[in-house]
Parts: C-alpha cells; sequence; structure tokens
C-alpha cells in the first residue's frame, strides 16, 4: 500500500498515512507496516507516535536515537500539536468545546477502550467546523494521545464517529443513507457500494520542534479520496 512522503531531513520524516495501513508491525508480522516499508527504504527509523489502521493521515518517525529522544519528549510534554479532521454522527450543540476523561482498556472487549477512573488522564479540544442534517465534520487537537481517544471520547459525549465499527453506529457509510427515497443504485448493480469503510477520522495537521534546530514545523495533508467524496454528498443533499 502506497504512502507519501511529505518531509524528510537528518532526524526525521513526516508521512502521509493511508487508511488500512498499520503504523507498526503486528504481532505475527504478517501483514505489511508503514514502519517496516520505511525502515527498508531509510535504514534506521524509529516509531514517535501513532495512527489507527483505520485512520489516515500525517505521523512523524525519527530517524536517531537523539531525534527520537527529542520528539517523544515534545508528544509526551504536549508541546507537539496534532490536529484531525473527525466527522461525528450527529449535530454538535457547542461551536467548541473539550472532554477531559481518563481512558483506559474496557473491562471485557480486548482491544477495545472505555471512559475509565483508572485509566490515564486525557484531554480532547473540539471545534464545530460545518454541520449538516445528521453529522457534524469536527477539526479535533489532541493534547494526549491515548488509543482511540478521539473515538472514545467522542462516544462518551454521545457524538461517535459517523463511520466506526467498535465505537460507533455503522462500519460503512452508503449514499443511499444521504438520499433516502431519492436515491436508485447503478443500473447494472445489485449491490451498493459503500462511499466510505473506515473510520471517518484523517489527521490533517501536525506542529512540531525540529530537533537539532529547534525550527517551528508545520505540516498540511489534504482530505483522502474517500473522506473529501463523503463531503460532496452531505454537502449537497444534507446542508
Amino acid at each position: 500500500m502506497s504512502f507519501q512522503l511529505i518531509y524528510e531531513d537528518d532526524d526525521l520524516l513526516v508521512v502521509d498515512k493511508p487508511a488500512g495501513l498499520l503504523t507498526i508491525p503486528d504481532r505475527q508480522g504478517l501483514q505489511p507496516s508503514l514502519l517496516g516499508e520505511l525502515q527498508r527504504r531509510y535504514g534506521q527509523v524509529m516509531t514517535v507516535h501513532r495512527l489507527d489502521r483505520e485512520t489516515s493521515g500525517i505521523l512523524c518517525f525519527a530517524r536517531n536515537e537523539a531525534a527520537h529522544r527529542s520528539l517523544s519528549m515534545q508528544f509526551e510534554h504536549h508541546t507537539a500539536d496534532k490536529f484531525y479532521l473527525a466527522l461525528v454522527d450527529g449535530v454538535l450543540h457547542h461551536d467548541e468545546g473539550e472532554i477531559d476523561k481518563p481512558i483506559g482498556e474496557h473491562p471485557a472487549i480486548p482491544g477495545k477502550m472505555t471512559i475509565s477512573t483508572k485509566g490515564k488522564p486525557s484531554l480532547t479540544f473540539y471545534r464545530a467546523s460545518e454541520r449538516f442534517k445528521r453529522f457534524t465534520l469536527t477539526e479535533v487537537l489532541i493534547k494526549t494521545g491515548r488509543t482511540h481517544q478521539i473515538r472514545v471520547h467522542f462516544q462518551s459525549i454521545g457524538y461517535p464517529l459517523a463511520v466506526d465499527a467498535l465505537y460507533g453506529r455503522r462500519d460503512k457509510f452508503f449514499l443511499s443513507e444521504i438520499k433516502g427515497k431519492s436515491f436508485k443504485s447503478g443500473k447494472f448493480s445489485d449491490e451498493e457500494r459503500p462511499l466510505m469503510e473506515r473510520t471517518s477520522l484523517h489527521s490533517m495537521r501536525l506542529r512540531l520542534d525540529q530537533p537539532t534546530t529547534g525550527e517551528r514545523l508545520e505540516f498540511k495533508t489534504e482530505l483522502p479520496k474517500d473522506f473529501a467524496a463523503l463531503l460532496k454528498q452531505l454537502r449537497k443533499w444534507e446542508e
């Protein structure tokens, strides 16, 4: 699975990860990962932060030990800023807000996270960017990097991601859901194809300090085709 290299220097690599590609190898090591491909191309590469497999967008990787320490400290001390676009289910009642709830492992479902008093502190800021009849496009800034943080936090306030097999109400988004009775599938198609079949979450922007020079760097990426297509249809039918 291809990826786009956004930036490189002697200390770091910044990459636009496609949805469906693992950030790091799985336990069996049988499926391709972004880290594995970068190591094949560039030699020593180390993980600084991660994205869920079905989340697209910006990731940075360190190319030496000193850079890894610097970048890791920036993420640990919340001086690196990670911005996302999330399409959530429902119309947000507030223009902006924050979600400050601890997140821990689900007690009964392996691989799932939940709000827990025994969990780690987790802080998410959000702002409604565009409202539709039944959905909201939301800009999100996370100051901590917990597993599934955005997904869990928005579910906890009643606005799960519009597409999220684990925490949401649907695992695929179909055009017929927007158009309703006016929808007609392709003339020769027996089955409707989904507009999106992965989490409706994209890491769109990243700010951090260059490990050696200290220069503040900012990187941006465009929405992938599936996300952009879904928004186009929402603007056409749901505004």
